[in-house]
């Protein structure tokens, strides 16, 4: 399906300006809270990888990254509450400023588990940016330092969010229609 086809059955909830302005402010919020200090950017696969890269491209302090997968696993699409690590950080987060990068804030459940995990291994600070929050799904008590924009509960795609692994690569942030057919 084309970015064109998609131009018509998903409508826009962020256009692709809009994202970038608030990441900027985002990146330009971090520059202020870590001034002097470098930050280690913990980027949850896959949906927040194309956030996590333009992100990092708006932070001017001294930055690296580190990927995470996680899975939360149970019957057909609801989540059981059970996180699973799939891929682990590749380097020690000891001591380190870290920022853990996430697409969207829903049930809470994945991040409160990467937050405890992380803690363990005493980071100098522990924060995280989400692209999207969605509170009214909140299960967990967990709030985002850094936050591009509060949603409702609707089911989006684009910029590296997805459905089914599909439309990670369009541009910009979509609304699902609820009626959306089943893909196969």
């Amino acid at each position: 399906m084309s970015h064109a086809t998609i131009h018509k059955e998903f409508p826009v909830l962020f256009s692709e300006e809009q994202i970038a302005a608030r990441t900027a402010e985002i990146g330009r919020q971090i520059d202020q809270d870590y001034a002097g200090h470098a930050v280690v950017l913990v980027g949850v696969l896959k949906g927040a990888a194309i956030f996590l890269a333009d992100l990092a491209r708006c932070i001017t302090v001294e930055c690296t990254f580190d990927f995470v997968a996680v899975s939360s696993y149970g019957k057909g699409q609801r989540t059981s509450g059970a996180v699973k690590m799939i891929k682990d950080l590749d380097q020690p987060i000891e001591g380190k400023h870290i920022i853990i990068v996430e697409d969207i804030l829903d049930t809470g459940l994945t991040l409160c588990f990467l937050r405890s995990l992380f803690e363990q291994h005493k980071p100098a600070s522990l924060r995280i940016a989400a692209l999207l929050d969605k509170p009214s799904r909140r299960l967990e008590k967990i709030d985002a330092d850094y936050v591009g924009f509060h949603i409702p509960n609707h089911f989006v795609i684009g910029y590296g969010m997805d459905y089914a692994e599909r439309f990670r690569n369009v541009p910009d942030i979509r609304l699902m229609p609820p009626d959306y057919p089943e893909l196969h």
